[in-house]
């Protein structure tokens, strides 16, 4: 029985779920996801933040922008009801410019988390194979040195530990030069409720939680984006 979320979305007619939408899907499988909630004025967003507590961060919520850092949709560290209140004219202006013709849901708010190890879990299809999970170095890192990991679904824990032990940036999850080390069991944990989760869920096409900022006492996703299938 798919989850109300996705079945909703699919009877609008839509097969990409927003940021929002994404991280609940993705809580109800058990994996930790920042709390974040959706904005739809300026003035909500405002009231939001002084309930979250500053700093905070603004993302634009579009079904139809999925890069929401490449077209402005992104504010981050706002300390203050005023930087808030301006942040939120600024990401509207920006999409509206980036898509003049996309629907603008609001912005998602969420507390501003401390910096961990950033790494990235996502799923995609083979058309052999069916899905398949990857685990690596996220943030930017994943765009420009492609340092990831696969495995085909469903995983063992075996499976999980080897995935994040064989990328190149494993040393960096270690605690590279003093740095606070990632907690490599809640990672195992995480990818293994991933694993889980998607192999029950076959209306999933793509799935990307990046970044995650692992801890050494824990991890949370800070973003997510789910595809699904088209039921064309």
């Amino acid at each position: 029985m798919p989850s109300k979320i996705i079945s909703n979305a699919l009877r609008n007619g839509r097969t990409v779920l927003t940021e929002v939408e994404s991280k609940q899907l993705v809580s109800e499988a058990g994996i930790p996801v920042i709390e974040t909630t959706l904005a739809k004025t300026k003035a909500q967003a405002i009231s939001m933040s002084k309930e979250t507590g500053f700093p905070v961060v603004l993302k634009i919520v579009s079904p139809d922008i999925i890069h929401k850092s490449d077209s402005g949709g992104v504010k981050l560290g706002l300390e203050n009801a005023t930087q808030v209140g301006r942040a939120y004219g600024e990401i509207m202006a920006a999409a509206k410019r980036a898509n003049p013709e996309a629907a603008i849901h609001g912005v998602s708010l969420q507390e501003m988390a401390k910096p961990g190890v950033e790494v990235i879990m996502g799923m995609s299809k083979d058309d052999q194979f069916g899905p398949v999970l990857m685990f690596g170095l996220g943030g930017v890192f994943v765009e420009v040195l492609k340092d990831v990991a696969f495995r085909i679904v469903p995983l063992v824990r075996r499976d999980a530990s080897q995935m994040i032990r064989e990328i190149k940036g494993y040393p960096l999850l270690e605690g590279y030069r003093g740095q606070e080390p990632a907690n490599i069991t809640v990672l195992e944990d995480m990818l293994l409720k991933l694993s889980d989760f998607v192999d029950k869920t076959p209306e999933i096409k793509e799935l990307d939680l990046n970044p995650i900022l692992a801890y050494s006492n824990g991890a949370v996703a800070v973003d997510a984006r789910v595809i699904l299938e088209s039921q064309a």
